[in-house]
């Protein structure tokens, strides 16, 4: 008799679990009470939540019609990202396509042999992470996504690296903010504390989180690098965007590659300007970044029909991770429409109450890092979570100081991880399956989980 093979469990096409991440959150609405908390607008003019005022609502669950319609409303609900998206992501591969990226890493490179190479990941993470944490960079980073995993194959370590350095620098920046306009500065806001209030102490929390993120990163890149076998990638195709090392440092590094530079660094001066002194958001940084993308082309010689090509054939190999964005909007849509985000956000924080002082700034860490699976948007949840966690800390004895830690580490680190957050986007941008990616950073995550509790019970006790 033949022994019959048992089929290997694999995880469903991201699709088709964010479809049923989805669909879960449609049956929540019929379990589940609906509620809502009274809204305001505070000083500064926001719509922030009134403590304690968390009332039974009529009833509103989600058919089944509906639920499919959630797709196309998660489109809409998410269409400002996931047109900026389209066009900084082709804007930026006009610029990877006059090779001035190329020159620039082939001239370090050559500066670097064997295994000194792997400073390039530290550095890159902390320059990324200063980006995320002061003006709020997240998104903006997507583009660089290809550029790292194409560098980091050339480098002899593999994609998961690549995706690596830009998730961990924006995801670490954002949970180590010291100005992050997004998220640290809405909810000092919205706690009523002075915008750089802790700032010494949230600087070495970020300092600390990228040393152990850069540890780890190197250790798997030096292990991929001597045994090439244990990527977790390992056979799969990247050939559409890797580098071979030969090329990067034989590339041509001359006046045009270092004028396209220069106009990125002014590009990228601009950007900030614009986000700290007129509060630009996508629809201006669209505009820049396609600006530096269409200068820096005609710098290298390319024609008008070039650019149109090259723009067409980023919007192809970007229009699913675009796509994915919408399906995680579409969990957020059914959620509101259940009328059960401000449920659960109730019931979270209900078990607060009863905890001893010293460990509630670890439990409210746990509490924002479960908001960020249902709410997505690092100031959506500031607006949302922080009128509740503020006054608590009020009641317990706890500085809002730690509240607020509690809120940037929760929102920042779950990004690079959680289905309904940034996680497929970046997957689907480095080609990398996630799946694989969870192999890596579900490790990573719990160790920095666990320093982040620690760094918040000491903050408990210096606040």
């Amino acid at each position: 008799m033949e022994k019959r093979e048992k089929k290997k469990f694999t995880v469903p096409h991201i699709y088709v679990l964010l479809f049923c991440v989805i669909i879960f959150c449609s049956i929540l609405t019929w379990v589940l009470p609906a509620g809502e908390f009274d809204r305001v607008q505070n000083e500064a003019g926001r719509e922030v939540v009134v403590a304690g005022s968390y009332h039974s609502v009529e009833p509103s669950p989600v058919g089944a019609f509906d639920t499919i319609k959630a797709v196309y409303n998660g489109m809409l609900n998410g269409s400002g990202v996931i047109f900026f998206v389209f066009l900084a992501y082709a804007s930026i591969g006009l610029i990877i396509s006059t090779g001035a990226f190329n020159g620039l890493i082939g001239k370090m490179l050559k500066n670097l042999r064997g295994k000194s190479r792997v400073i390039i990941i530290p550095i890159f993470i902390l320059v990324l992470g200063i980006s995320s944490s002061t003006i709020g960079i997240f998104e903006e980073a997507f583009p660089f996504i290809p550029i790292f995993v194409g560098i980091s194959i050339a480098m002899g370590y593999d994609a998961v690296v690549g995706l690596a350095i830009v998730a961990l620098g924006v995801g670490l920046g954002y949970a180590g903010a010291i100005m992050n306009p997004f998220t640290v500065g809405m909810a000092n806001s919205i706690a009523g504390l002075p915008q750089l209030t802790g700032v010494s102490f949230r600087i070495i929390s970020h300092l600390i989180t990228i040393v152990i993120a850069s540890i780890f990163t190197i250790r798997y890149a030096l292990k991929i690098q001597d045994d090439p076998t244990k990527s977790y990638v390992y056979g799969d195709d990247f050939s559409h965007i890797a580098m071979k090392s030969e090329d990067l440092e034989n590339h041509v590094f001359g006046i045009r590659e270092k004028l396209v530079l220069i106009v990125f660094a002014i590009g990228i001066a601009v950007i900030v300007w614009g986000v700290k002194v007129h509060g630009w958001y996508f629809e201006d940084l669209s505009a820049v970044f396609m600006i530096m993308g269409v200068i820096s082309a005609l710098i290298k010689g390319d024609r008008l029909n070039d650019i149109g090509h090259k723009f067409s054939r980023s919007f192809k190999d970007v229009a699913m991770a675009c796509m994915l964005i919408g399906f995680a909007r579409g969990i957020l849509v059914v959620l509101e429409q259940g009328h059960i985000i401000d449920t659960i956000i109730y019931g979270l924080s209900i078990p607060l109450n009863q905890m001893p002082k010293w460990f509630t700034g670890v439990a409210m860490l746990f509490v924002q890092t479960i908001l960020n699976f249902i709410i997505p948007s690092g100031s959506g949840q500031a607006v949302t979570s922080m009128p509740i966690m503020a006054p608590l800390s009020d009641i317990i004895g706890l500085s809002r100081q730690v509240s607020v830690l509690a809120f940037q580490f929760g929102d920042g680190l779950s990004n690079i991880i959680w289905p309904t957050c940034m996680a497929p986007i970046m997957c689907g941008l480095a080609g990398v399956k996630i799946e694989k990616w969870w192999k890596f950073i579900v490790p990573l995550f719990i160790i920095l989980f666990i320093a982040q509790a620690v760094l918040v019970t000491i903050a408990a006790y210096i606040w």
